[in-house]
């Protein structure tokens, strides 16, 4: 096959790109343009097909076709980033010069389509003839057939790759969060020349951080989430991800300093009454010893035990670990109420719950910590110790192949750690980078420095929760969420990938929902406020641009189905037969994947454009298996 031009080079794409423009432009250009011969199959760009198939659908239901509500059917259908995004839907526009060419540019879509067509047939055709058993003469028809309906298996667009670095992922959306939050996100950003996603994922760990735990958000009876957060960015090597956790989360440190400083003198009083009731417990044993018939004697030394006992010594406030054991994280939340938060940028702590010393995964701190449940910490050598109500929040940034590596540890995915985190995997700098970036200005350090600092010191005071309801309206636009991520969670759905991820989504959105509730109205209180239906909408924002991150993610760990698209498509590239079934598949693979896992995967390779599957109708006796058309680009095995 030819080698394919680049977009900017290529006149067909180009082509594409003037065509969805003019009918945009000018709707009655739509008629003009089906009658030429443009449909959904003739598209080369996958993203250019989607674009067209939200026109179509919009003007086939009688609504005006415009960039606006073409943007607006793709939100809703949840293909607005596979098409690019809104700015790609504009820079269509920009790319028509007049909506009078759209015939001219239509022409060269339709006939390079064809072309397409007839180049798939003859590797088709080709392929038969190298196949003794193969039947030439109706692989020859049906390719004939092909051509002339201008439809079929003909016009293979190239297909999209699975990996998660090819794919454009959106950037943190800044402008949702509350203004003095946004201010310092972007400024350490542009600082430090790191992605914003970095910061802002950072920044949401931070005010969860902030709340300790003591925040929970009631949307209805029986529904519960507490504001705890874990966020995870990947970056490589040299982006400065120390330079960004030292300024985003500066406050919580000074929070845990101050809360240090104000109790020091409260802890040292108590090791002394402690201590001073310790001895008194002992000599009034050993007076009770020298006499066990006194009951006096007796009834004092029970006395002293019980009030040496009951005499508690304030563990020193610490609101923040790096890579604690699982034991050692136990530990801290039962000293800290329950409340606690690891903000590390090396991702140690991963290691640490896979059982660095152990070699055993220890789950159960961090599965609690996320929802909320009751830890019991038991002890060899001392009595257990309970957790009413974990509460842990998590900011990490690290390496992206240690994503790939936690992946594998067994119980990660299946007992749902990696589905409580929001992954991000933001495009590196690095290579771009202004050498002399504006500092942080001031004012915005400041302001956001104080803010957090406050609100840290002020909750960890806090002994019972605050629980945030919604107004109807913030209510109605929950239940929207609910409705718009159901149909995604099918077997066919856009996020069967991120099943257990999904799941949680609304949970997650719930949650941010409450941190930017409390940010946005520190100065005029938030507690006996409900969370509004704008900040809702805000928190549904950040929502989707981590579900975007999430299939990304899936994709790079090489878990769940879309690892499994990955092997599949390296078995079917080494064998690189143009046709198979998915029995041949499945003997092959049979100690890999299960025949649910394979029909999955095989759905997602067909969604990329890897493949094609045909169903071939039912006849008498056993249902002929699917049958499997690969990419003519993947025909020919290993090369």
């Amino acid at each position: 096959m030819a080698r394919k031009k680049k977009p900017e080079t290529d006149p067909v794409y180009a082509a594409e790109q003037a065509v969805l423009g003019a009918v945009m432009l000018a709707p009655d250009a739509l008629t003009t343009v089906r009658a030429v011969g443009v449909a959904d199959d003739t598209w080369s760009e996958p993203r250019h097909a989607i674009v067209w198939q939200a026109i179509t659908a919009t003007a086939d239901s009688g609504a005006p076709v415009d960039p606006i509500t073409v943007v607006h059917r793709l939100h809703d259908t949840g293909e607005l980033r596979q098409a690019g995004g809104a700015p790609y839907v504009h820079d269509l526009i920009a790319a028509c010069p007049t909506p009078a060419s759209a015939e001219h540019y239509a022409t060269i879509v339709s006939d390079a389509a064809t072309r397409r067509r007839a180049e798939t047939a003859a590797v088709r055709i080709a392929e038969a003839a190298r196949r003794p058993d193969a039947d030439l003469a109706a692989i020859v028809d049906a390719s004939r057939a092909d051509l002339d309906a201008r439809s079929g298996s003909g016009g293979w667009p190239d297909p999209i790759p699975l990996t998660a670095a090819s794919v454009d992922l959106p950037a943190f959306p800044t402008a949702a969060l509350p203004e003095w939050v946004a201010d310092m996100v972007e400024g350490v950003a542009v600082a430090t020349q790191t992605p914003t996603d970095l910061a802002g994922s950072l920044a949401l760990a931070t005010l969860a951080t902030a709340t300790m735990g003591r925040v929970v958000v009631e949307p209805k009876p029986g529904w519960r989430e507490q504001a705890t957060l874990y966020t995870c960015v990947a970056l490589g090597p040299g982006n400065r991800k120390s330079a960004v956790f030292d300024a985003i989360a500066a406050p919580i440190h000074a929070a845990e300093k101050a809360l240090t400083e104000e109790t020091h003198q409260q802890i040292i009083e108590a090791r002394v009454e402690k201590a001073i009731a310790v001895r008194a417990a002992e000599q009034a044993l050993a007076a009770a010893g020298k006499d066990a018939g006194d009951p006096d004697a007796v009834n004092a030394a029970k006395r002293a035990a019980i009030e040496a006992e009951e005499l508690v010594v304030p563990a020193e406030p610490r609101l923040v670990t790096t890579d604690a054991t699982p034991e050692a994280t136990k530990t801290l939340l039962a000293q800290q109420d329950g409340r606690l938060a690891v903000l590390d940028d090396e991702g140690g702590i991963f290691t640490q719950i896979a059982g660095r010393y152990s070699g055993t995964p220890d789950l159960d701190a961090y599965l609690k910590g996320h929802a909320g449940g009751q830890l019991r910490v038991d002890r060899k050598s001392s009595a257990p110790e309970f957790v009413e109500r974990a509460a842990l929040s998590i900011g990490l940034a690290v390496q992206p192949d240690v994503i790939r590596d936690v992946a594998r540890v067994p119980g990660f995915e299946s007992r749902g750690l990696l589905a409580r985190f929001l992954w991000s995997l933001p495009t590196s700098l690095v290579g771009r980078r202004l050498t002399s970036p504006p500092p942080v200005a001031p004012e915005v350090r400041d302001r956001y420095t104080r803010r957090v600092r406050d609100l840290a010191i002020a909750m960890w005071h806090t002994k019972s929760d605050a629980v945030l309801e919604l107004t109807p309206r913030a209510l109605s636009a929950v239940a929207a969420l609910e409705d718009y991520r159901e149909p995604r969670l099918g077997a066919d759905g856009e996020w069967a990938p991120i099943l257990s991820w999904a799941n949680k989504w609304t949970g997650a959105i719930l949650r941010i929902a409450g941190l930017l509730h409390i940010a946005r109205n520190l100065d005029t209180g938030w507690r006996g406020t409900p969370i509004d239906e704008d900040t809702i909408d805000a928190a549904s924002i950040i929502g989707h641009y981590y579900a975007d991150h999430a299939l990304a993610t899936w994709t790079h760990m090489a878990t769940g189905a879309s690892g499994h698209a990955t092997k599949v498509l390296a078995w079917l590239q080494r064998h690189g037969q143009a046709e198979v079934t998915r029995r041949d598949i499945h003997r092959s693979m049979c100690r890999q994947l299960t025949i649910d896992e394979l029909t999955n995967a095989l759905r997602i390779l067909d969604a990329h454009g890897h493949i094609r599957i045909e169903h071939p109708p039912a006849g008498r006796g056993r249902r002929p298996a699917p049958r499997i058309h690969l990419h003519p680009s993947h025909i020919g095995g290993a090369r």
